[in-house]
């Protein structure tokens, strides 16, 4: 690999074919170096791989990487290393994947199961410590009540939306991908839901501070 400034970074690219092809195939690799190094060290859910299997989704990652970093020459200003900066970008693009890859098979159709709430909606509510009976009876009535709120004061829309992102925890690109929106409209049907789902439960004499505070261990 050729060492460069971020002049010659920036030149390389953008210069003619058989230079474009040298200096893309050195950033390909310093990419590939930096994701499976992020793969391999920063990554503990990934550490049941191989060295192999680790090297080659850097590979194909780095084919990705190398384009976003293209798609983005306009935006670097010599703040940091050109190679630094690249990386974070192919850094965020394995992230992205990632993600993307963990909720390849997910559904919001998958929300509800008999009309009922998830277990995993119960257990991020209700928790897997042990309490006292009359805690864990309050608790159980306040879950079905913010159940039926949640059921009553939504839209469906809504509904999917808050329980895929405040319950299951599935990243907001995923979610607004799958509802075939963008992220700034996700935020506002979310901001909505919440809105709608408090004046819900406070006309029924429950707030959420006191949800919170029932729940808490």
């Amino acid at each position: 690999m050729t060492d460069r400034t971020n002049e010659q970074w920036l030149a390389d690219l953008t210069g003619a074919t058989d230079i474009q092809a040298a200096a893309l195939s050195d950033l390909r690799e310093r990419l590939q170096r930096g994701i499976f190094y992020y793969l391999s060290r920063e990554r503990s859910d990934l550490s049941g791989l191989s060295s192999a299997e680790l090297t080659h989704m850097a590979e194909d990652l780095a084919q990705d990487a190398t384009l976003r970093v293209m798609e983005n020459l306009d935006s670097f200003r010599g703040d940091s290393q050109f190679t630094t900066w690249a990386t974070r970008i192919a850094v965020r693009v394995a992230i992205s994947d990632l993600r993307r890859a963990r909720y390849k098979d997910y559904s919001l159709d998958d929300l509800t199961a008999d009309g009922d709430l998830l277990p995993v909606a119960s257990t991020a509510l209700m928790g897997d410590m042990p309490v006292g009976p009359e805690r864990s009876a309050e608790r159980s009535e306040i879950f079905e009540r913010v159940s039926a709120a949640l059921k009553d004061a939504l839209t469906e829309r809504q509904y999917q939306a808050l329980m895929a992102v405040a319950v299951n925890g599935v990243p907001l690109e995923i979610v607004a991908e799958r509802m075939g929106t963008n992220r700034n409209a996700l935020y506002k049907l979310l901001h909505d839901a919440r809105r709608k789902l408090r004046t819900h439960l406070e006309s029924q004499g429950i707030s959420p501070e006191y949800v919170m505070n029932l729940f808490q261990e």
